[in-house]
């Protein structure tokens, strides 16, 4: 029975996202480079104001998504 459950929350699309958000946000921390959509990678140290609004673009977002999964049940 834990198999099931465990092979359900990998196969959720919202979850995946939700976790893939989330470790990119982090890993954006951790390097100090994030993808941006028009100018590439943002680096903190070039743009902190930037960078800071698309780390926590990325943290909301995989906390929506993981939201969202979590109201289906």
């Amino acid at each position: 029975m834990n198999i099931d459950r465990i092979s359900y929350f990998f196969t959720e699309p919202y979850h995946l996202l939700g976790f893939l958000f989330l470790i990119v946000a982090g890993i954006s921390m951790c390097t100090g480079k994030t993808l941006s959509r028009y100018q590439g990678l943002v680096t903190r140290a070039k743009e902190p104001k930037t960078f800071w609004l698309l780390v926590a673009v990325w943290f909301l977002a995989g906390i929506v998504f993981i939201g969202g999964f979590l109201s289906q049940k």
